[in-house]
């Protein structure tokens, strides 16, 4: 069962390729609106709260401030609309899941930046 799974996956399931990212990072989605016969696109930019699932099923959690509300959306990685990620940000963190990241407001909702070598 498992394999026929993993084939229909690989057969009909478009992949697309994007950066590779991670819990801490600051990203940009940029993904497309249908609104009646027009279709726009829309970016969200935040902070990458969990990556999940893998494979066709891979969603990742992006949380932003608007205002003073803060805002969360999941993705999945293998949705038509998505057109392109950018990675704004690497950040420095220990965890996979920052969960914790809920509760931070200030100067503690700060991530540090991931040194590059150079």
């Amino acid at each position: 069962m498992e394999s026929l799974i993993k084939f229909v996956q690989d057969e009909f399931v478009t992949t697309k390729e994007f950066p590779e990212f991670g819990a801490g990072d600051t990203i940009t989605v940029y993904y497309e609106i249908k609104e009646g016969a027009k279709t726009r696109t829309q970016f969200y930019r935040g902070v990458v709260i969990q990556k999940r699932g893998h494979g066709s099923t891979e969603t990742f959690t992006i949380r932003k401030m608007s205002g003073t509300v803060g805002v969360e959306r999941i993705f999945p990685v293998n949705m038509p609309a998505l057109q392109k990620i950018e990675i704004n940000k690497k950040g420095s963190v220990r965890r996979a899941r920052i969960f914790y990241f809920r509760e931070l407001t200030g100067k503690k909702a700060r991530i540090k930046e991931k040194r590059t070598r150079s």
